[in-house]
């Protein structure tokens, strides 16, 4: 189950410099608004060393690492909702995200023009929520029309997607996201189907300069206020110096992290962030062919991460063998595990943990 993830921001923020280090697909980066005229969209590897370190006992052709969907959207301007900049045409294409990244620019510099003329995060910020919370009412309030014509003939179906809808207009007509609602279950699953961009799960990208990586500027200390009261995760990198990264072969990005003073790209960062943002986790498979990671929601049972194989393996089920990356680094094989009673079977009911391995058994 491969993620999907939109990129937005104000214009030249740094969302497809971003974009281009996360995915090196080439995405125009310009000092111009709205360089980005058409969705870019980019397959993403999530970096996790476990590979290695399963990779280091068990020898195999090939590593396959967990991808997220990256899509970068034109940069928005305030008045989008209503047709401003390129307007809704691209907030459109946001609707069918899992989540929402929202680049902000956190550094000072004269060469590269802000669209509102001087830099502030916490004001760009506002701008991106209003205009969402816009386009959603929007959305919103054409649902509720088409519930409140088809319950008038007592459809009890439509009477209750018309009464989420009206909570829904409500709430975003008092300028809070859709995600802010009390919902139920039930009413959780009637604003998902109307794919608002404000019910999606956000986190905040504080694009920095360099000096910004090693302390937080006044302009990062203000996002995370802001985060802090909206609930939201919020990631520090700098997107110039990612693109750098991305250029550099495997064996050369430790040392140029190094050099920087970082343990870690922000790559990394940014992926971990976006799965804890989305409930997620990884497991992993380990054969002689290839070493895979798959992604799961956390609290995923045995046969429901094996169905993201394959629909037949949940399907026809009977267990899963199991171990974990320490015990298999402590005893060097899973025959030594099995010896040491460290390969464990599990059934139906068992919850996948996060880095277990797994084999499964099933009928065809």
């Amino acid at each position: 189950m491969a993620l999907q993830a939109g990129i937005v921001g104000l214009p030249n923020v740094g969302k497809s410099t971003l974009f281009n280090a996360l995915t090196a697909a080439g995405a125009e980066a310009a000092n111009y608004p709205f360089c980005t005229i058409e969705p870019n969209v980019g397959i993403v590897p999530v970096p996790d060393p476990r590979l290695r370190l399963i990779q280091s006992k068990i020898a195999t052709q090939k590593l396959l690492p967990a991808v997220v969907e990256i899509v970068d959207i034109a940069g928005l301007v305030r008045g989008a909702s209503q047709g401003e900049g390129l307007g809704n045409q691209f907030l459109g294409h946001i609707r069918s995200t899992d989540a929402i990244l929202q680049v902000v620019r956190c550094f000072e510099d004269a060469d590269i023009t802000h669209v509102d003329g001087t830099v502030n995060p916490v004001r760009d910020i506002e701008t991106i929520g209003i205009e969402l919370i816009f386009a959603d009412l929007d959305s919103a309030e054409k649902r509720l029309d088409k519930y409140r014509k088809q319950s008038k003939g007592g459809d009890k179906e439509a009477t209750f997607h018309r009464d989420v809808a009206e909570k829904l207009v409500a709430l975003l007509t008092a300028g809070k996201p859709a995600r802010a609602g009390d919902w139920t279950d039930d009413e959780r699953a009637s604003v998902n189907q109307a794919q608002l961009i404000t019910a999606k799960p956000m986190l905040f990208v504080c694009n920095v300069d360099e000096p910004g990586l090693h302390a937080d500027n006044a302009h990062v200390t203000a996002v995370r206020g802001v985060a802090a009261a909206l609930g939201a995760e919020v990631v520090v990198l700098c997107a110039k110096i990612e693109a750098e990264i991305s250029e550099l072969d495997e064996a050369d990005r430790a040392a140029f992290l190094a050099d920087l003073g970082i343990a870690e790209s922000g790559l990394a960062k940014l992926a971990r962030a976006t799965y804890k943002l989305l409930g997620l986790q990884t497991y992993f498979t380990a054969g002689e062919k290839e070493i895979r990671a798959w992604t799961i929601p956390v609290g995923a049972k045995a046969p429901q991460a094996a169905g993201v194989i394959h629909t037949d393996f949940e399907k026809g089920f009977i267990r899963a063998e199991v171990y974990t990356i320490p015990d298999l680094l402590a005893l060097g094989s899973e025959a030594a595990m099995k010896a040491a009673g460290k390969l464990r079977l599990e059934g139906k009911e068992y919850v996948v943990q996060d880095g277990d391995v797994m084999h499964f058994r099933f009928n065809v």
